[in-house]
């Protein structure tokens, strides 16, 4: 192949742009990860000793930090409303297990809000009442500043609390249709909570026919321990479970009242889930199947 100035320069030029995009990138994120406010990223952090919360801005993607690389949540600035990954999408499975046309009737509840993906869907797009409860302030007021989630309302509660200390409270037991946990400290190495009382106390909250999912996430993590406490909390023919997604979550639904569906039903739901909101629920079925004790 034979090569001119005018291509040799062409290709300086775009190795040059490349370098200076990548060492603007890097700066940012040093200066995100440092407590400072970069152009595109908000940073506060808290008194109380919780990890700085920063957002940084990477074209149309947002992404929530609290004080170390590890990603806690994310947006698309174009689609704030939607859900785009895989393992937050597979966290609205139990949609497989519902009547849609009554799903704005139902209650739901997150433990631990991250970037607010699952708490906006179900408030905004299936017009659920939702709580959700959250350890870390600054999490809440980055979410409503930079993540599009609304105020509190009539029908939104958004709560300063200790996920273990809410599963507890007997003002909940029973009320919950849609529980969707998803505790991570600032590494995201493990479930923050994940002990056999913890599931216990989740089985509570739920109504008759209401259904946990659960992330289980993390290279300390250990799936198989967390899903044997899943399956003694609430049964070993109430859980199913994904298998993981290219980035490692495994996503566990545990209904408070075991379920069976044939195959024909749970295409037909998925199906219709597909025509009503933008969810793969079709290629869920591919990766979900119950669990064996």
């Amino acid at each position: 192949m034979n090569l001119t100035l005018f291509d040799v320069a062409l290709g300086l030029i775009a190795c040059g742009t490349a370098v200076w995009i990548g060492a603007s990138m890097a700066k940012k994120q040093a200066r995100a990860f440092s407590g400072q406010t970069s152009q595109d990223g908000n940073n506060h952090s808290h008194p109380s000793g919780l990890p700085p919360v920063t957002c940084v801005d990477y074209g149309d993607m947002r992404f929530l930090h609290l004080g170390s690389p590890a990603v806690q949540g994310s947006m698309k600035i174009s689609q704030p409303f939607e859900i785009h990954l895989d393992y937050v999408q597979r966290m609205m499975g139990w949609l497989l297990l519902t009547n849609l046309d009554q799903v704005h009737r139902l209650r739901a509840m997150q433990l631990g809000l991250g970037a607010a993906s699952l708490t906006k869907f179900c408030h905004t797009q299936l017009g659920m009442h939702t709580t959700a409860v959250e350890l870390n302030p600054q999490v809440i007021a980055t979410c409503r500043q930079s993540f599009h989630l609304p105020d509190n309302s009539a029908t939104l509660q958004v709560l300063v609390g200790d996920a273990a200390d809410a599963a507890r409270d007997p003002q909940w037991h029973g009320k919950i249709d849609v529980l969707q946990v998803d505790l991570y400290d600032q590494d995201a190495e493990r479930p923050v909570i994940d002990t056999e009382d913890f599931y216990n106390d989740c089985c509570q909250l739920l109504t008759a026919h209401g259904c946990m999912t659960v992330n289980l996430f993390g290279r300390a993590s250990r799936y198989e321990e967390s899903l044997k406490k899943i399956r003694a909390a609430f049964g070993p023919h109430a859980v199913w479970a994904f298998k993981p997604t290219a980035a490692g979550n495994s996503i566990v639904m545990a209904c408070r009242t075991p379920r069976v569906f044939n195959k024909e039903a749970l295409q037909t739901q998925a199906q219709a889930i597909e025509a009503r909101w933008n969810l793969p629920a079709t290629q869920w079925l591919k990766v979900l199947a119950p669990t064996q004790p």
